[in-house]
């Protein structure tokens, strides 16, 4: 196990990010996080933490080298979580340039400024660089199986391709020069201070509208859900205690139909803020977005008998507390339906 004293996060201002940032604080540790403030960034989801003095804001690109050197060289971090990454699908459908900006050449960015600072240190042999993927990476499975560490990468959408490349730059800076890297590849991720573009908001928010509650295809297609909360523990279990140099796959095993979710949300719903009729009347079939992939989930054995991790939260409980959470913290989600793309349906350009 490595002591980490000092970490820095980019995208701490994100979704996941930000559950890394608040647990890493709780439990003792520095934290740096390094977030552009892009349309999904909201540094509210910090404020129980931005005034401790563990904690630290940087406003930068992971682009922008000079940033990155600057930030390394004044900060001496002990360990790297990389969660800075453009993620939403539907995006990478209508623009993907921003997607290959971000995570392909901003990955190699940020990678090439840790060697260096790494390698000016004299290349501790406690330092971490843990890489924050998606299980989409693998593609789409079919009824039957899961996905494992060994699973051959076959992204399926732009979002997908271009954080299988920027897997395999980690894993070729790791082979190469010997950076200590770690990788990580999550489900389906959800719980408070989601993006209100993603399903499980859409969906909460759109009930909580009287609109339509749009499902794809026929509501089909089968995603593993993982509490943030949860994946926010096993990351910095892998940075503790994780193998240099290997992959963990972090799953829920909350493994359900789209259309399933969608009604279970809206039975929460039903019960904590009860309208004139069932919400699950609202909902709608849309057409499908292009290259959907069927079915994902992931095998998490290595993850369970290397480091002893297992999920928590149960989908049942994770949603409970998620549409509480929402139900409460409205003017949240009202200060980010302004920005640019939510509410509108993307993704549908071919």
């Amino acid at each position: 196990m490595v002591a980490i004293r000092k970490m820095l996060v980019t995208g701490g201002a994100g979704f996941i990010g930000s559950a890394v940032v608040r647990l890493a604080i709780a439990r003792g540790d520095s934290v740096v996080n390094v977030d552009a403030l892009t349309y999904a960034s909201c540094l509210e989801n910090l404020t129980a933490v931005a005034d401790n003095s563990q904690y630290v804001f940087e406003h930068a690109d992971i682009c922008d080298r000079a940033a990155m050197d600057r930030i390394f060289a004044h900060h001496r971090p002990d360990a790297v979580v990389h969660l800075a990454a453009e993620s939403h699908v539907d995006r990478s459908i209508d623009g993907p340039g921003q997607f290959i900006q971000t995570n392909v050449t901003g990955t190699f960015t940020l990678l090439e400024a840790a060697r260096g600072y790494w390698q000016q240190r004299g290349e501790p042999a406690d330092f971490r660089f843990l890489h924050v993927s998606t299980d989409e990476v693998y593609g789409s499975l079919g009824p039957e199986g899961l996905f494992t560490e060994e699973t051959a990468y076959a992204p399926n959408s732009p979002y997908a391709a271009s954080k299988a490349a920027s897997d395999h730059l980690v894993r070729a800076w790791g082979e190469t020069y010997d950076l200590p890297v770690l990788t990580s590849n999550c489900s389906n991720n959800y719980g408070p201070y989601q993006f209100p573009e993603k399903l499980i908001p859409v969906v909460i928010q759109n009930a909580l509208a009287g609109s339509d509650i749009p499902v794809y295809g026929a509501g089909e297609n089968i995603r593993d859900w993982l509490f943030v909360k949860d994946h926010a523990d096993a990351l910095l279990e892998v940075l503790a205690r994780g193998q240099i140099g290997r992959c963990y796959n972090i799953g829920g095993e909350n493994e359900v139909r789209n259309i399933d979710l969608v009604k279970q949300i809206c039975a929460v719903l039903d019960r904590l803020q009860p309208g004139n009729s069932p919400f699950s009347e609202q909902i709608t079939f849309v057409t499908d977005r292009p290259g959907h992939d069927q079915r994902y989930a992931i095998d998490p054995s290595r993850i369970r008998n290397e480091l002893g991790w297992r999920p928590s939260v149960t989908l049942d409980q994770g949603l409970e507390q998620t549409v509480e959470w929402y139900l409460e913290n409205q003017p949240w989600v009202q200060a980010l339906q302004s920005r640019h793309g939510v509410g509108q349906r993307l993704g549908v350009k071919t």
